[in-house]
């Protein structure tokens, strides 16, 4: 099936791309999270909107990501959760809870997409977190899970 993807899809491509993907993905997966719409003659007249939207929003050169990156590097991120008495936290720190701490520390706007965790964040303490900003850099940012 062809499908445009309307986000970016790790493996798969970014937002604008024309792809093609097994019937069963696209159906079950892709359209119904609305990460892609299905390929028609009229859907071509969108992926250049697709693809507009995203050079604004995305960051375009690798100074410009080294330049964030430095300030995402800068800035020490708390993030107060509920947990229980021996550490644990009442579920898990999720990447949209990331994105909104850190703009709250005074870093900059980060796409909650854009974050990666490399196991679920479930205890409380000092964690590290990256921000994928470019597709050749990263920035490492000190997370600390504190008790509300």
């Amino acid at each position: 099936m062809k499908i445009i993807l309307t986000h970016e899809v790790s493996g798969l491509g970014a937002a604008g791309d024309v792809v093609d993907v097994k019937d069963g993905y696209a159906r079950n997966y892709l359209v119904p999270r609305k990460l892609a719409i299905r390929w028609t003659k009229g859907g071509e007249k969108d992926v250049e909107q697709i693809r507009r939207a995203r050079k604004i929003h995305e960051i375009q050169t690798i100074e410009q990501a080294n330049q964030v990156k430095a300030q995402l590097e800068g800035v020490k991120v708390r993030l107060a959760v509920r947990s229980g008495n021996a550490g644990r936290l009442f579920g898990s720190v999720t990447p949209a809870d990331i994105a909104s701490a850190i703009k709250a520390s005074g870093g900059p706007q980060v796409d909650k997409r854009r974050i990666e965790l490399g196991a679920p964040i479930k205890t409380l303490g000092a964690h590290e977190t990256f921000v994928r900003l470019h597709p050749e850099v990263a920035a490492k940012v000190d997370l600390e899970v504190v008790s509300e």
